[in-house]
């Protein structure tokens, strides 16, 4: 696997992570009892952005590292993915 290909499948790992663990934490502004006149009642009070940009960081690194392990010793390349779906090989 070259240094591109790498990157590249780390950025789609992280990007769904990232989709994954957006919603964790978030209060509305209606759960919260409050809010700013004219805002939509579902908008966040507070986010925590930051702390969910660290887990996805976190999170997409152990899959990866997991991904990359499983082809490096064999296991995950195209013949054992197209005999998994029962394609011809």
């Amino acid at each position: 696997m070259t240094i591109s290909s790498a990157l590249a499948i780390y950025f789609v790992v992280w990007w769904i992570v990232l989709f994954a663990v957006l919603p964790f934490g978030v209060r509305s502004q209606h759960e919260d009892g409050g809010g700013v006149q004219g805002t939509d009642p579902g908008a966040p009070v507070v986010h925590g952005m930051a702390r969910k940009l660290i887990w996805t960081t976190l999170v997409s690194a152990v899959l990866f590292g997991a991904g990359l392990a499983a082809h490096r010793i064999g296991l995950l390349n195209v013949e054992n993915l197209s005999r998994l779906m029962g394609l011809p090989h």
